[in-house]
């Protein structure tokens, strides 16, 4: 088992894998690859390029794309399997050629028909040899297309998230 989490950094999102602990969501994106890295963990670019479509508390938050170059991240996700994200991810395959760190591919899964999705391919089997093929930037990312019926649960996944973070 790899325990990870989706960290919502300041500056965006970011995936910890092999944590001991939680990472405290809300610090600067350099800061919590520190984090993650301070307890021997890798730190994934999530979604480099998304944008959010509604203010948080810290105003609205870019993806960590920009960033990338500068910060110590151990990959980046190449391929998101949401909706829509097709030009987020280009630009995010586009990033990750100058960057030359692993590709991952990760399902951000909101509802059933997403999960596997996107994916990540490496030699082996194990935790082990996962860690050790995104150190050394050995992964591919994948993706499997919907079917008709899987967008149509997102797609009424979406309006009745939006329609719950209005009110809420």
């Amino acid at each position: 088992m790899i325990v990870g989490e989706e960290v919502s950094s300041r500056d965006g999102h970011i995936i910890g894998l092999f944590l001991e602990r939680r990472v405290k969501p809300g610090m600067s994106a350099a800061a919590t690859v520190h984090a993650i890295h301070d307890q021997d963990g890798l730190a994934i670019a999530a979604h480099p390029f998304w944008r959010t479509t509604r203010q948080v508390r810290s105003g609205r938050v870019d993806g960590v794309g920009w960033l990338a170059a500068e910060l110590d991240f151990d990959g980046v996700e190449v391929e998101n399997a949401t909706p829509g994200f097709y030009v987020f991810n280009q630009l995010a395959h586009r990033l990750n050629l100058g960057l030359g760190a692993a590709e991952l591919g990760c399902s951000d899964a909101h509802i059933v028909d997403a999960v596997g999705r996107a994916f990540t391919e490496f030699a082996g089997t194990t935790p082990e040899a996962l860690r050790k093929a995104i150190q050394n930037g050995e992964t591919r990312a994948g993706r499997r297309r919907y079917r008709a019926v899987g967008l149509m649960r997102y797609a009424a996944w979406g309006l009745n998230h939006q329609r719950h973070v209005a009110v809420g």
